[in-house]
């Protein structure tokens, strides 16, 4: 086989184990299948589970191992690790690598946050709008106490993501977690960040919980562009 044809090879072998590393990561973060502590799968279940051969799955474990999110004991099996903490998990692909420009995380907002919000109006159970209500609630407490509100604004989101029903969307919720992060960092150095951050909310969650789609997609489609503008992010 040639040089180039080794490299090439090498590097398809290489995405498809990353890709794997993040499904299984989606699986213990998003999906919660497996807990910290918790035992995953033996190998061949696993592999057959996620279609990809031993030798594929090996190599996204050991990803996954050196990202300190799951640990392998001798005799046992894989463990996901009882100190990983699942509310600061990020994606393990390029898509949100740290060195990732703000302004692509936004825009990624921009394009599927709004439509998120339109379909979750449109399918959401009651009891999923209550969740959305209730997570939109306790930003506005955490606001007003001055006290972090990262997670609360994560599970804000991810609330509406998963009244969509759609399964896709858990695959973005690494991005979107990681485009609130910046903006919560930003928001405890500017009051009018925190304003808006209120009444946008407000007003995602009035529309939803009128069962207004259209309401609901225009008032996420403000709530992020506000936060791009007090970003200093130009949408164009």
């Amino acid at each position: 086989m040639e040089r180039w044809c080794v490299i090439k090879y090498m590097s398809q072998n290489q995405r498809l184990s990353d890709k794997i590393a993040d499904e299984i990561l989606t699986m213990i973060t998003l999906e919660s299948r497996f807990l910290p502590g918790e035992q995953l799968p033996n190998e061949n279940e696993l592999a057959l589970q996620l279609q990809v051969s031993r030798t594929t799955l090996r190599e996204a474990i050991r990803i996954l191992v050196a990202h300190g999110v799951i640990e392998t004991k001798r005799g046992r099996g894989t463990f996901v690790r009882e100190d990983f903490k699942l509310n600061e998990a990020r994606s393990l692909t390029s898509l949100v690598d740290e060195h990732i420009n703000i302004k692509d995380l936004y825009e990624i907002r921009l394009i599927f946050e709004p439509e998120a919000a339109y379909y979750a109006t449109l399918r959401a159970t009651d009891q999923e709008i209550e969740r959305i209500i209730t997570y939109g609630e306790l930003i506005e407490e955490k606001i007003n106490e001055n006290e972090d509100r990262t997670e609360a604004e994560q599970n804000f989101h991810k609330a509406i993501a998963n009244a969509t029903h759609n399964k896709f969307m858990d695959r973005l919720m690494p991005v979107i977690f990681q485009g609130i992060n910046q903006g919560v960092k930003l928001s405890r150095m500017k009051q009018s960040v925190l304003q808006h951050t209120i009444r946008d909310h407000q007003l995602i969650m009035d529309f939803i919980q009128a069962r207004n789609a259209e309401g609901a997609k225009s008032a996420m489609k403000i709530h992020i562009l506000h936060a791009m503008k007090d970003m200093g992010i130009k949408e164009k």
